[in-house]
């Protein structure tokens, strides 16, 4: 939201008052109390009729600093994110007229001499970013009194903004205005499902605004040198978390909201959906399994959208008994095959459905003022919404989740929980409606993650959720929403999950082939490449089923080839997600997050990094082409064979490809344990029948294996010495043969025990 009128003037229908110095401090164990008044004091009289800002300092982790603005205390609004917050004592100091206030490597400066309020953030000596004189505003609506608090941190000139969720405009963020609200908007506006208050630069630090009402971003918009973030209300509370590296700073910002919790294996593979307004029953569905079955064309997960249920009724948690006559056997026989199965759900229920007169008279739903229930007809006719801060609502919810998970069901896709009543909406527990709008996928999908917990177990537990907020990458997986069968949107849809994943959250999808339309069979292959090397594969639409062979027989051929490669890779990426799990860091990753070292990655979104080692570069065209860029070193496409040698400041590349192929580049000394065989993503990793080496180069080199549950079970081991590679396998629990790719050669090695010298 912008207050100003150009650089000098303040907006007609503003007040705005700052902050003009430090008046006095208070010093204690976990924070520190600065008082700041409107007004230079200079006089006893000064003290009269003027505002001023408390600003309270804290550390909730070591290297991350808290900074609150009040203006007025007034009584805390439920809810707030779930932090974890341990009160790190604050080091202190007050040399050369500043006031020192240090986390770790990080210190909040402020002058206490009597000249011009500011902090300054200090890592390690050097300022990162600074909050100058006048940039915190307490702000007036002259009209209506509306209250409003503002900060803007400084940003350096050549220094790029990322993350505030899944947002599907520019990636590098500068010149954006990005209001952190839940919106149903699909995949190609401004707006977004999954908004979060958080923004990651590449000078070493990132801030987290810890507010769940709206925030509203002006970055290097309003002010060209700085981010602005301003909210409602009278008090205004953010975080300055340092790093230095990005992975560090979002290792940092997920210890502080909440690790992703690690999916199961088996969820990795190819999930199959009915799709959405297409006719679907028994037959059906045991169809599309058999026939990719026939195709051999291994297959994970099978999906059943909306209409498992009846129209008019979502949501009942009841089957369509017309087309669904014996779920518990349909689900028994799916199971029979190897799959998994998904249903579909939501947090509202229409008033044709069997719970809506329950909900009602019990008060699960959110009300009205006047005590009726919040109703509306977008989406099913008079829904009412969950009301999920009612614990027995929450229970009642659960016990329907519950019963289906005894009939069979693996997991849930958690649609919807964006458009979430602000006006004239009332929570069981008081719950301010303005917090609770983007807040309230939070409850939403922690109610059914907690029962799939409950019910599989640690690590067993897998929803597919479309909205998110702070502290949901807990609860994943997490989907794009509804994308278009263009290349467009499929760019469009892999810009706004880099954007998501830079935001805290560790595994993304996206409809395979687009929602809304018919796919074109030239779109359906490409988008399946880029599917099926995403972290989670589905295939998904709305009025058209998303099986290969209803396109043409070249996409049952890449159906088949890039799963099948998915599944081989399953040992690498499986502790890619392990990984993920233990620090925070996405599986899929933006380039610059693995080269922040090199500027040329700093912009690109139409490439990534699958893991550490694996480079992606979907196609987006119906030429074939791609542009692309390759980081300095060695690196071999394991589709192909081709060698890049590439000098130390990059390279891009203009290629074409077929079909069956396109970048998918490994790094310099990848060690990638592959099955070529597996036929499900669940798997024994230790016993993968292949270990491929890439471009060896002198020194010792590993890689971890995990087993399916995501046990570590130990390292492979490589070392390069004169010419020899001496190879430790004992990790593992069969003797793989050895590929050795070097230079554009391959050679083949049969190993005869577990510590092997290679010639």
């Amino acid at each position: 939201m912008k207050f100003t009128n150009g650089y000098w003037l303040t907006k007609e229908g503003f007040a705005v008052n700052n902050p003009k110095q430090v008046y006095d401090y208070k010093i204690n164990d976990d924070n520190v109390q600065i008082y700041a008044p409107y007004k230079k004091i200079n006089e006893r009289g000064d003290t009269l009729n003027i505002g001023m800002t408390t600003v309270s300092v804290t550390s909730p982790l070591k290297n991350v600093i808290g900074i609150k603005l009040t203006h007025f205390d007034q009584l805390p609004k439920d809810p707030s994110f779930d932090l974890n917050d341990q009160h790190v004592k604050l080091a202190t100091s007050t040399d050369d007229n500043t006031l020192r206030i240090q986390s770790g490597d990080l210190s909040a400066n402020f002058p206490i001499d009597g000249s011009d309020f500011e902090i300054n953030f200090e890592a390690n000596g050097q300022v990162i970013t600074k909050s100058e004189p006048n940039a915190e505003g307490e702000i007036t609506k002259t009209d209506d009194q509306t209250h409003y608090m503002r900060e803007q941190l400084s940003i350096g000139i050549d220094e790029l903004v990322y993350g505030l969720g899944e947002r599907f405009t520019s990636f590098v963020k500068n010149g954006q205005v990005v209001d952190i609200v839940q919106k149903d908007g699909g995949t190609g506006s401004e707006q977004a499902y999954k908004n979060i208050p958080f923004y990651i630069t590449n000078k070493g630090y990132g801030v987290f605004v810890n507010q769940p009402e709206t925030v509203s971003f002006e970055v290097a918009s309003e002010n060209t040198s700085r981010v602005q973030f301003s909210i409602e209300g009278e008090s205004l509370e953010y975080y300055v978390i340092y790093g230095p590296t990005p992975k560090e700073i979002l290792s940092n910002y997920t210890s502080l909201t909440g690790k992703p919790a690690l999916p199961p294996a088996w969820s990795f593979g190819l999930w199959l959906s009915t799709s959405f307004t297409t006719d679907y029953s028994e037959k059906t569905v045991m169809k599309f399994i058999d026939g990719m079955k026939e195709r051999n064309i291994p297959l994970d997960v099978f999906h059943f959208d909306c209409f498992w249920m009846k129209g008019f009724e979502w949501t009942s948690f009841e089957w369509d008994k017309d087309a669904f006559p014996d779920p518990e056997g349909l689900i028994s026989r799916i199971h029979d095959k190897g799959l998994k199965v998904c249903v579909w759900l939501n947090p509202y229920i229409s008033q044709k459905s069997r719970l809506f007169k329950v909900g009602k008279e019990k008060g699960y739903f959110i009300k009205h003022s006047d005590g009726n229930v919040w109703q509306w007809d977008l989406w099913q006719a008079g829904q009412g919404v969950v009301d999920f801060t009612n614990p027995e609502a929450t229970k009642w919810y659960k016990n329907y989740l519950r019963e289906l998970m005894d009939m069979g069901v693996d997991a849930f896709k958690t649609d919807f929980g964006e458009r979430i009543p602000v006006e004239d909406a009332v929570y069981y527990d008081g719950s301010d409606p303005k917090r609770m709008h983007n807040y309230y996928t939070y409850l939403y999908n922690k109610a059914v993650f907690d029962v799939l917990l409950e019910k599989k177990g640690e690590g067993q537990a897998a929803v597919f959720a479309r909205s998110a907020t702070v502290g949901s990458q807990k609860f994943p997986v997490h989907w794009g929403g509804d994308n278009l069968s263009r290349y467009v949107s499929m760019a469009d849809s892999l810009r706004g999950g880099l954007s998501f994943l830079l935001s805290g959250f560790g595994f993304w999808s996206h409809d395979i082939g687009g929602f809304e339309d018919n796919a074109s069979a030239d779109i359906y292959k490409r988008w399946t490449q880029f599917g099926l090397l995403s972290s989670h594969s589905r295939y998904h639409g709305n009025i058209e089923y998303r099986v290969p062979w209803n396109y043409d027989e070249e996409a049952v051929d890449v159906t088949r080839k890039f799963v099948k490669n998915k599944l081989a890779l399953m040992p690498y990426l499986y502790d890619e997600a392990v990984r993920t799990h233990e620090t925070g860091v996405p599986l899929m990753r933006p380039m610059f997050l693995e080269f922040g070292e090199d500027q040329n990655t700093y912009h690109l979104d139409t490439q990534y990094m699958l893991g550490a080692d694996l480079l992606v570069a979907p196609i987006f065209n119906d030429q074939g082409t791609v542009k692309y860029y390759i980081p300095g070193g060695k690196w071999t496409n394991i589709l192909t064979n081709q060698v890049y040698d590439v000098a130390k400041n990059g390279e891009w590349i203009t290629e074409k490809y077929d079909y069956l192929n396109l970048p998918l580049l490994a790094r310099q000394n990848s060690i990638l344990l592959m099955n070529p065989d597996a036929e499900h993503a669940d798997y024994d990793y230790a016993k993968a029948p292949e270990l491929h080496l890439y471009q060896m180069t002198e020194g010792t080199h590993t890689q971890r294996v995990v087993d399916h549950l995501g046990k570590v079970l130990g390292d492979i081991k490589v070392t390069v010495a004169d010419g020899k590679i001496t190879l430790d396998v004992s990790a593992l629990a069969a003797l793989p043969k050895v590929y050795v790719h070097q230079d554009d050669r391959v050679k083949e090695f049969t190993l005869e025990n577990a510590k092997s010298t290679l010639n």
